[in-house]
């Protein structure tokens, strides 16, 4: 019998893999598990369609967050913090408000998890900091800090 893999199955295959196995193997733990469907030309071109969706709307996806990327490099994001007496900031400047700044400064909402900060802003000054957007793509946002 022939089964379409729905999930990965240690030994057997990656999902969207069509195997052939054993009928009491296929029905009774892979499509009884739900771990798989039954190989039928119906399901097959059901999974084939979904499989070209997918890649579609990647592309897409990939599309938008080059021109992001692209957004981001050209930016500059000022963000005014107290100083103390010596000239130093109070504390560091946070993802949360990198990203608050940029929404408001840019239109341009970011979840500050995609900040990719290695050490932490603590001096006035300009800073670049790499954001990870996903699919392998990065952008650097340049930010000022500047005192009160």
């Amino acid at each position: 019998m022939q089964v379409l893999l729905i999930k990965d199955v240690k030994g057997l295959g990656k999902s969207g893999e069509v195997k052939e196995v054993k009928d009491g193997y296929g029905q009774n733990f892979l499509i009884g598990k739900g771990f798989a469907k039954l190989a039928t030309n119906e399901v097959l071109k059901k999974h084939a369609s979904s499989e070209k969706k997918k890649i579609e709307n990647e592309a897409k996806e990939i599309e938008t967050l080059k021109a992001m990327s692209e957004k981001l490099d050209k930016l500059r994001v000022i963000i005014s913090k107290k100083l103390g007496q010596n000239g130093h900031l109070f504390g560091a400047v946070t993802k949360d408000e990198i990203a608050h700044a940029l929404n408001e400064q840019h239109s341009i909402e970011i979840d500050k998890k995609h900040i990719n900060s290695k050490s932490t802003i603590k001096t006035v000054g300009l800073h670049d900091l790499d954001f990870k957007l996903g699919h392998g793509l990065h952008a650097i946002l340049h930010v000022e800090v500047v005192g009160e």
